[in-house]
């Protein structure tokens, strides 16, 4: 300490001093300490033989040569930057709590706390405390910085049990009280309204590696709650692997709030110093422990003696620049947040843009459309209208003919029951359909009800429906599908009241007449709408953290729950949307087919009588109107064939369209619209993510 202050001490700790061979007054020359390793090795040569090439030996009374202290650091301007900085780690940790689990969370929620409970303080104020291990003389740096006798020094180990305070202003109790600081241990310096020190809180901790219980448990709760730290290492022990390993490494991230003091430099002879400096700067920066040099922010190094006085006027210095620019506190708490982004960094940050891409979207869309058998619909539906075509428009002798086939199969045993194949109705032009084929797509559940019932197949025996080759009436169609699920997918579309009877009866539009059971209805593929739903899960979670891709996961699988209902019932739906009215020309041709009928009939007739004798004309004119008659219907029946292939072929893919746009809104309704919530949720995330750890290039 200063002559100046030693003159204050009472009588007896100066006599315990002078027993213990201290030293008082930093003009008088301080002892030699040459039993150190580190001393030793680090002394030259030269030295110890009294000099190199007869030169005298260094006088050891003078300090030895110290480093440059490090520039004055420039103050940032943090309290502007701070302020969002933790708005948006508090949004990120309110965004996060259904996402992350809470041990990821703890960390940024402590830093929260500490952060507004350091606010409703002065943050005017700094707090530096005095950190060090057994015997490194971090009481009597206190003392000396406080020129006052106000922490215990002694050789007892360890010294101080309890943090001890000295302050330099009168508004410290709230904080204080805050750190735990018990009254009884709360000083005042000789100079308590010292300007170079104004707003300084200065705290003495015990040993961090004291072996009394509760000292480092002390140590490690307050430098969690101080604005800066000032290590204090000896030569003895300042490359100790403790300190460096549990403290200066996982704290490098504090380095423009971190002071490292080599004390006791007194007892180094020659370069001791010097070396001994160089090689703690080298374990700090080995540690990650930025240095301020060369203007840049950063810890700062020095070495000085508390016993003799060298140096500690320079930390004062330090010390008052240092809490002159008010920072300290906004400094701390941004390391704070820095330290709690970096750890958080590999819950948020994702590698690359992950999403949903519009491909992405489309080929989701396109395997449930798949799922429901929308193109399979839109064939059925285009080879029904043919079908209606044919029967508005065909011969007047085709009624007669269906009819007929239908007593035939039924005379036979029933549809389908001896019959090797069923045969589409007739004049529709569709495909065979083996049987193997269809007891397969029978077994596969193509058209299981949405309920869970039992497959029923058109024409199989016990159906309850009649095979289309015999019931023309039917209104549906069964042929395989090229391209469909399952390999083969029975193409029947019930239309609600397909009677081809009532449509050619009526003029009303084609298909009126009564509905058909449900359970005959087209159901989605279960398979299929997993596949697509993990599928669509997987395409949006590549790239993202782990927390937030298992999130988009279970919001896919949530949707997949209910989709496959959904998607029946949107089938259904759009399988009994209205259908087009009936053309007005279909009219106009059965009209004309009705003519030609009687056209063949009154020839008929006529030639009979002219057989006969009842009438008296040649034969040769009621055989042209028969011939007229009987070749005129075909003929306009072909014809109106191939006008109906364009109106079909429109008409199958506005079926196919409406299908597909109802699958594709059921998937938006239940897997897009979660999983793009998701999403936009660790998009959000991520940007409050980017505001806490100010990178911009995140």
């Amino acid at each position: 300490m200063h002559s100046a202050d030693s003159r204050d001490e009472p009588e007896g700790r100066t006599g315990r001093r002078h027993e213990r061979g201290e030293q008082q007054f930093p003009d008088r020359p301080p002892q030699t300490w040459d039993d150190g390793l580190i001393a030793r090795r680090a002394q030259p040569e030269s030295s110890r033989r009294g000099g190199r090439d007869g030169a005298p030996a260094r006088d050891h009374g003078r300090p030895p040569a110290r480093p440059p202290a490090a520039p004055p650091r420039v103050a940032t301007p943090t309290g502007n930057a701070l302020r969002p900085r933790l708005e948006a780690l508090r949004e990120l940790v309110g965004l996060s709590r259904a996402r992350l689990d809470r041990r990821t969370l703890a960390e940024a929620g402590r830093v929260l706390e500490e952060a507004e409970a350091r606010q409703r303080h002065s943050l005017d104020l700094t707090v530096v405390a005095l950190a060090g291990a057994t015997g490194s003389g971090k009481s009597t740096l206190f003392n000396t910085l406080a020129r006052a006798p106000l922490s215990e020094a002694g050789v007892r180990r360890p010294t101080t049990a309890a943090p001890v305070a000295c302050t330099w202003t009168d508004r410290a109790d709230g904080l204080l009280d805050r750190l735990g600081i018990a009254p009884r241990a709360r000083r005042l310096p000789s100079r308590p309204y010292d300007p170079g020190l104004s707003g300084l809180v200065l705290l003495d901790l015990p040993d961090h590696d004291s072996a009394a219980p509760g000292h480092r448990e002390q140590v490690d709760r307050l430098l969690g709650l101080v604005d800066a730290v000032i290590w204090v290492v000896d030569p003895e022990k300042y490359a100790d692997a403790v300190l460096h390993e549990r403290y200066l490494r996982p704290l490098a991230g504090y380095a423009e709030v971190t002071f490292v003091v080599l004390n006791q430099v007194d007892r180094l002879s020659g370069d001791a110093a010097d070396q001994v400096l160089d090689d703690l700067r080298r374990l700090l920066d080995e540690d990650g422990l930025a240095l301020g040099e060369h203007g840049e922010p950063g810890a700062a190094v020095l070495a000085l003696s508390a016993l003799t006085g060298e140096g500690v006027g320079e930390l004062r210095q330090m010390l008052g620049q240092f809490t002159a620019r008010r920072s300290a506190a906004e400094l701390r708490l941004a390391a704070d947040v820095d330290g709690a982004s970096a750890r958080l960094r590999p819950a948020y940050m994702a590698e690359g843009r992950p999403g949903l891409t519009e491909r992405t979207r489309q080929e989701f869309e396109d395997r449930l459309a798949e799922a429901v058998g929308a193109q399979a619909a839109g064939l059925a539906a285009e080879r029904a209208w043919l079908r209606d075509a044919e029967r508005a428009c065909g011969t007047a002798w085709a009624p007669v003919r269906r009819r007929y086939e239908r007593k035939r199969a039924a005379a036979k045993g029933g549809a389908g029951r001896g019959a090797e194949t069923g045969v589409t109705g007739a004049g529709s032009g569709g495909a065979r359909v083996p049987r193997a084929a269809r007891a397969d797509a029978a077994r596969r559940g193509a058209t299981t009800g949405a309920e869970g019932k039992a497959p029923v197949v058109a024409g199989a025996p016990g159906s309850g429906r009649a095979d289309p080759a015999t019931d023309s009436a039917s209104g549906s169609v069964s042929s395989p599908v090229p391209g469909s699920a399952a390999g083969f997918v029975p193409a029947s579309v019930s239309w609600p009241g397909s009677s081809g009877a009532g449509a050619s009866a009526t003029g009303g539009p084609v298909g009126s007449g009564p509905g058909i059971p449900s359970s005959s209805r087209r159901t989605a593929s279960r398979p299929l709408v997993e596949q697509a739903v993990r599928t669509l899960a997987y395409e949006a979670s590549v790239g993202l953290p782990g927390p937030w891709a298992q999130a988009v996961r279970e919001a896919a699988g949530r949707g997949t729950e209910g989709v496959a209902q959904a998607l029946d019932e949107a089938a259904s739906a759009a399988a009994g949307a209205a259908r087009p009215p009936r053309p007005r020309w279909w009219a106009v041709v059965a009209v004309v087919q009705v003519a030609l009928l009687t056209l063949q009939l009154a020839g008929v007739v006529w030639l009979v009588g002219a057989v006969a004798g009842v009438f008296g004309a040649e034969w040769w004119a009621p055989g042209l109107l028969i011939t007229a008659g009987g070749v005129g219907g075909p003929i306009l029946a072909w014809g109106c064939r191939l006008a109906a292939r364009g109106p079909a072929r429109r008409h199958g893919s506005e079926a196919e369209r409406r299908l597909r746009g109802a699958a594709a809104g059921c998937g938006r309704a239940r897997v897009l619209e979660p999983v793009v919530a998701e999403l936009l949720r660790y998009r959000e995330v991520r940007t409050q993510f980017v505001i806490v750890s100010g990178d911009a290039q995140a």
